[in-house]
């Protein structure tokens, strides 16, 4: 990540020239799109793969009718062989996924690379079905494998590079796909292929989400919000995935709902890598410390405090012990991130490091509950003052559940949207200190995986309601990026 020049406070940052929308943000539809075989053979021109940009140039969209980069046998050969002259040795097909060994898609790639070991899978072995997202550094496609006679659906990533270079964002584009290489995660992208395609493009297979996005999820909830239980399913599922980041030395840095996809089966999936950081972490096991909510106040106990000291120190002993692991050396001075997520930290200008993901996960949890963002202002540079000064406040009558669940609620969200980044909640101890809270106490994280979601989409097939734009949502909400 290249490191940027510290920006004034409050100075409202340049929009992020978006290019589209990222996967699971509103897109525009694509008609008419074919499949992966081109016209290059033909003299066909070479299409651009750029959806609309924020200025309002949808009109350009008819350039993205067809793909017409060369993906016949032979041609996918040749690149194949270039990939593999670039890199000195062949690159592996398909690497092993444990926690796929259940999935149809994964079976059905794996039996095809399993088919030609010597081949690895490429542009000719996937038929493209319809576009269904663009973003900054790429566009999204529904696609199938060609000639397999599984039904399964994938997502597939197209990167420009010649379009991502001039916007200087090749880096952040190699980034990205040097981090879906690394997961392995329920909760995170499975990385099905990777190839380049000629002349230009670069292409990531993942899994294809058919429930949209939390975001367009909660416009549809009552009040467009979601009820407390709904809210910690998912909070504790974005827990997870985020301490498996942290885990692998990645920073976030871009948690939000339209970030968060719903896949077939209800459970979500993490998305979006291109502004994250990549740092080291070193994981380890640490004597647990109770919480401070489990502590009985001082005006309560009448034993004396040497009794109390051995009490804690006896259930310190009896609780297992903590498995930590968080990026601590991670630092970037980059103004990167969505308005009304970024940390004080990053708002004020300063170095920022994983806490700035606890910060947004607590923004992340106050939306689902109360259906807006804490700190949101008329204007980006307003949001951007709010968060560094303005303190913490929550609805009045919120109805999200009993009053217990709330007050727990409210006392998480309060300790992640503390403006300190030391004093922040996980901030020491990463996702161990926040999974030890309260709020969660009623969940078996171990077996989240194997609980029913809220909402199970009932219609696979159908296009991500992602596609619709929800009338309450701010059109200058957007990432940005000031290197």
């Amino acid at each position: 990540m290249v490191a940027a020049a510290r920006a004034p406070l409050l100075r409202k940052p340049p929009a992020r020239e978006e290019e589209g929308e990222a996967e699971g943000m509103p897109v525009v539809a694509e008609e008419g799109l074919s499949d992966l075989e081109t016209a290059s053979s033909t003299g066909a021109p070479n299409s651009s793969l750029s959806s609309a940009s924020s200025a309002g140039s949808v009109a350009r969209c008819s350039s993205l009718s067809r793909l017409s980069f060369d993906c016949t046998p032979s041609a996918a050969m040749a690149a194949a062989a270039a990939a593999t002259a670039a890199c000195g040795s062949p690159r592996p097909s398909v690497a092993f996924r444990p926690h796929r060994s259940s999935d149809a898609a994964w079976a059905a790639i794996r039996a095809l690379s399993a088919s030609s070991p010597a081949t690895p899978l490429g542009p000719a072995d996937f038929k493209l079905v319809r576009r269904v997202g663009g973003g900054d550094i790429g566009t999204v496609h529904l696609c199938r494998l060609r000639t397999s006679a599984s039904p399964c659906l994938y997502a597939m990533k197209v990167v420009d590079r010649r379009a991502v270079a001039k916007k200087h964002k090749l880096e952040r584009a190699a980034a990205e796909r040097r981090i879906l290489r690394l997961l392995d995660h329920p909760f995170l992208p499975t990385l099905f292929a990777d190839f380049d395609a000629a002349p230009r493009f670069s292409c990531v297979v993942m899994e294809f989400c058919p429930g949209g996005d939390l975001h367009s999820l909660r416009h549809r909830m009552p009040s467009r919000r979601f009820p407390l239980p709904s809210a910690r399913f998912y909070a504790a599922e974005v827990l997870l995935a985020l301490e498996y980041l942290h885990m692998m030395g990645i920073v976030y840095r871009d948690l939000k709902p339209e970030n968060v996809l719903i896949r077939a089966d209800g459970h979500i999936m993490l998305t979006d890598f291109d502004l994250s950081l990549e740092s080291t972490s070193s994981p380890s096991l640490q004597p647990a410390v109770p919480n401070d909510e489990e502590e009985e106040p001082e005006n309560v106990s009448c034993f004396p405090i040497r009794f109390k000291r051995r009490r804690h120190r006896r259930r310190c002993a009896a609780s297992p012990p903590q498995f930590v692991a968080e990026p601590v050396s991670a630092r970037s001075c980059s103004f990167v991130g969505t308005h009304e997520y970024v940390a004080p930290e990053v708002a004020g200008g300063g170095a920022h490091g994983a806490a700035v993901d606890w910060w947004a996960y607590g923004v992340f949890l106050y939306e689902l509950l109360h259906g807006r963002t804490p700190f949101a202002g008329a204007t980006n540079e307003d949001t951007l003052r709010n968060i560094v000064r303005a303190p913490l406040t929550f609805p009045t009558s919120s109805g999200a559940g009993c009053h217990a669940d709330t007050a727990a609620a409210q006392d998480l969200i309060a300790r992640l949207l503390t403006k300190d980044p030391a004093a922040r909640l996980g901030s020491r101890h990463g996702a161990a200190d926040v999974k030890a809270h309260p709020f969660f106490k009623s969940l078996n994280l171990a077996l989240l995986r194997s609980s029913r979601p809220p909402v199970v989409p009932s219609a696979p097939l159908h296009r991500s309601q992602s596609c619709k734009t929800p009338a309450s949502r701010k059109p200058d909400t957007k990432r940005f990026d000031l290197f």
